[in-house]
């Protein structure tokens, strides 16, 4: 890690145990209070406990993401009829507002597995179709144009120019859908049914354990921060 990096951390940090220790509010507590409370939850085995709960129906969401999403996004790239159906219904599901929606799928699905897994889906497949049908459809005409004039047929065009050149922000939309699929599961856990990190977040809550409640939102951010971050540098290796 680098040297601003870190300092950008300690600053954090630092303004963290200040506004904590002020205090700006009695439930908002010092950064030292709740990294003791985080090592509990951890010492204890509450938070891995949470955390198996919660990974499970982010990973099947972002699988089916992953294999539907892409190959949606590529037919959309591909045919006009497809994207002509398709895209005005991604693009009205990238606005939705899916804190109001997510609730609704308890109404229809019940509060269980599918529940969260449509919320992954519902927050992380707009991304990564879009993502992948912008990179079918920014392929460059000139390469396509040089491909037919060597007489490549149109599966070649496909397999050796258009793929290999969308594959760069399909990946992005790969990542940018985990972030999603996040917010997704969270979301869920909170709105659906008090599960995995969602329950210890309303259950500290409930009791005013306000430290342990930070700890695991704080433990939130640093499992997406990381995730995604070992995905950007797989992305730099795949594609530099």
């Amino acid at each position: 890690m680098r040297g601003w990096q870190l300092a950008s951390f300690a600053l954090f940090f630092g303004l963290w145990e200040l506004a904590g220790r002020w205090p700006v509010s009695p439930a908002f507590p010092p950064f030292s209070t709740t990294f003791y409370a985080l090592m509990e939850l951890v010492k204890d085995g509450s938070l891995l406990k949470a955390y198996l709960i919660t990974l499970q129906p982010l990973a099947i969401g972002i699988v089916l993401c992953s294999l539907a999403g892409i190959g949606f996004g590529i037919g959309m790239g591909l045919s006009r009829t497809v994207e002509w159906l398709s895209l005005p219904v991604f693009i009205i599901l990238q606005a939705a507002p899916m804190a109001a929606i997510i609730p609704l799928l308890t109404y229809m699905y019940g509060i269980g597995l599918t529940s969260k897994v449509l919320a992954v889906i519902m927050l992380a497949a707009p991304v990564i179709v879009m993502n992948s049908y912008k990179g079918i459809r920014n392929t460059p005409p000139s390469l396509l144009q040089m491909c037919r004039s060597f007489q490549g047929t149109r599966s070649q065009q496909i397999a050796k120019i258009v793929l290999p050149h969308a594959a760069a922000l399909i990946f992005t939309g790969l990542r940018l859908g985990l972030a999603m699929g996040f917010i997704g599961i969270v979301i869920a856990e909170l709105l659906i049914t008090p599960t995995g990190v969602g329950d210890l977040i309303s259950y500290n809550s409930s009791v005013a354990d306000y430290p342990k409640m930070f700890a695991t939102i704080a433990s939130i951010v640093a499992v997406a921060a990381i995730s995604l971050y070992l995905l950007e540098r797989l992305e730099r290796r795949l594609f530099p």
